[in-house]
């Protein structure tokens, strides 16, 4: 089905709705519930949850606080409404077939589901509400575009390169502008009755009613809901001069907290729509800028987060290296002792370990410590899978969601839309350069804190009196390095440099080398000028020049090849990767932190 607005049986002349929210938790840009209220007589908004799920899932306390938040915010927002939200327990093929008998439904309403689950999940619902006589509307408004005529566009197949994505979207109409926000007006005439034991039966629950312990609970430090989305998004455009000259922000100590205008963990859950996100900075940039058009690049971060919900729309197994047609299948490690140490913060790197640890604390991380532990976890140390981080991220991250997760995973490990294997970030030096001082560190690692700066991201290489003055003994206190990571990443770069000189032997194998355009918070691509605040591990092992650039410039204009023929020749078998590079290859820490990142 199109992203566009369906309808699907004949509408009735009394008209009782029912509009399921699930990620578009807002009234504002909301077409779904509009078409919810159209000659409505009664309206009930709902949101399901399944308790089971909720116990069983390995989603983490903190996205769950956040989900609920925005539910207690939609709640309040429909009180100010004369309405209610009706949070019901159980699972959408079991829950509606009860609802529409007992509200007498005739129309359901809900927003496009564009990931494979969700299409799948819909496609049961159409059937059982067609079964009932009940009219469904879905609506299309969690991406700007219609994935599908992208799809259609590109030969009805997704765009696997930005570029392509790009070229694509720039010969297609603006997106929709975003709908009216619903007002107690429309609601007057759909009322429905309000049970007094209506936050018994449907009311949001707390975290302790779904089972998740909460002594010791940090407070959020992202609250949830549209009402602190909208505030914040006010806060965003009040950077006019970033807007006007569309500079990135520098990278510096600060920025790797959490920010008052952070926006993906809204995005992601709906409360605030990407419509409107978008038509915002184009207004502003046109006041700005006197009416000029936005450059595409302005609005990196909502495109990047398209090209990967186009990439996933029609890929069920998108999150995953088997049977994913667009994924090299890379013989990776299975390390589940090396695994536990990278999730939990114990590599004995501090920079990554207070990267992990701000994620599990927070849910949240910025998008360039987001790059430095997943390649630090796959191409970078540990050559561990990608599908390891994903699991990994989707129950620590607000912000993760089936599309945009999977892909920056594949984009950083280098299994897909990107082959620049040789940039490896450093795990030393990035942070250094980053935060030469270490509150960062000192801040989510306090029992470094007594370290000077000097070596505040290698302690183990302090003096035996410097660690004891600190009050923490390396390999007692804190643990070592859990590897050297000058040896092992050169190591990985001739692994990678080996699958990528068998995959160009392949006439019309397309992988990306583009530079992404990624704004602020979200877990897009980092740009090369990002890339540069790390250390390139690219010295002895950077490919040949013939090797680098010949399969892009023998396939520059050639068309991608199709999924299934890209996974047969995507495939590495482990005995063709070498096991352990030259000593030649092996040149210091030091010589490759004082090298050009450039270069």
């Amino acid at each position: 089905m199109a992203a566009a607005a369906a309808a699907l049986g004949p509408a009735p002349a009394l008209c009782r709705s029912v509009h399921w929210f699930r990620r578009g938790l807002r009234l504002h840009d909301n077409p779904a519930l509009q078409e919810a209220l159209r000659d409505a007589t009664s309206l009930r908004c709902i949101y399901i949850l399944d308790p089971w799920f909720a116990a069983s899932s390995a989603v983490g306390i903190n996205r769950w606080r956040f989900l609920l938040q925005s539910l207690e915010d939609l709640d309040n927002s429909l009180r100010k409404l004369n309405s209610r939200l009706f949070v019901v327990r159980g699972q959408p093929t079991d829950v509606f077939p009860r609802l529409f008998k007992e509200w007498g439904v005739t129309r359901l309403t809900f927003e496009y589901d564009s990931e494979p689950f969700g299409k799948e999940r819909d496609a049961a619902i159409v059937k059982l509400a067609k079964e009932a006589g009940v009219e469904v509307v879905i609506e299309n408004s969690h991406t700007l575009y219609d994935l599908d005529r992208i799809i259609e566009l590109n030969g009805h197949k997704p765009p696997l390169t930005y570029k392509r994505f790009q070229a694509i979207i720039s010969r297609m109409e603006l997106p929709k502008k975003p709908v009216s926000t619903v007002i107690s007006q429309q609601m007057e005439t759909c009322k429905v009755d309000i049970q007094e034991n209506h936050d018994d039966v449907y009311g949001v629950p707390s975290l302790e009613e779904l089972g998740f312990p909460t002594d010791g609970l940090a407070p959020a430090v992202w609250q949830g809901g549209e009402t602190e989305a909208l505030a914040r998004l006010d806060k965003h455009l009040e950077r006019k001069a970033w807007v006007a000259n569309y500079e990135r922000p520098r990278m510096n100590a600060n920025s790797l907290l959490a920010s008052p205008t952070g926006l993906s963990p809204y995005l992601r859950f709906g409360c605030l729509s990407c419509r409107l996100f978008y038509y915002r900075l184009w207004e502003l940039y046109k006041k700005v800028k006197r009416n000029s058009t936005p450059p595409l690049s302005l609005y990196g971060q909502l495109l990047w987060r398209e090209f990967f919900y186009t990439a996933a729309t029609n890929n069920p197994k998108f999150d995953r290296m088997e049977g994913n047609p667009i994924c090299i299948q890379i013989p990776w490690d299975r390390n589940p002792e090396a695994l536990a140490k990278w999730a939990e913060g114990k590599t004995g790197f501090p920079w990554i370990d207070a990267i992990m640890t701000q994620l599990r604390q927070e849910g949240w991380i910025h998008h360039l410590a987001r790059h430095a532990v997943a390649c630090f976890l796959t191409r970078g140390d540990l050559w561990i899978s990608w599908e390891s981080g994903v699991r990994v991220f989707d129950e620590l991250l607000l912000d993760a969601d089936f599309s945009v997760n999977a892909g920056s995973w594949m984009w950083l490990s280098c299994s897909a839309f990107f082959q620049q294997f040789f940039h490896c970030y450093c795990p030393v030096g990035f942070g250094r350069r980053t935060d030469p001082s270490g509150d960062y560190v000192k801040r989510y690692l306090p029992k470094l804190k007594g370290f000077p700066s000097r070596y505040i991201y290698e302690p183990w290489n302090a003096p035996e009196s410097v660690q004891k003055a600190a009050k923490c003994i390396i390999g007692v206190d804190y643990p070592k390095p859990m590897v050297n990571h000058a040896e092992t990443s050169r190591l990985n770069i001739e692994r990678m440099k080996q699958i990528y000189q068998q995959l160009s032997r392949y006439r019309g194998l397309c992988l990306l080398a583009s530079v992404p355009s990624c704004v602020e918070d979200l877990s897009g691509p980092v740009t090369d000028s990002a890339l540069g605040q790390g250390c390139s591990t690219s010295t002895a092992l950077r490919l040949s020049q013939a090797d680098q650039a010949s399969p892009k410039r023998k396939h520059e204009g050639a068309e991608e090849p199709c999924p299934e023929e890209l996974y047969k020749r995507a495939k590495v078998t482990g005995s063709e990767i070498p096991g352990k590079t030259s000593e030649e290859h092996l040149a210091s820490e030091e010589r490759v932190l004082k090298r050009s990142p450039e270069e």
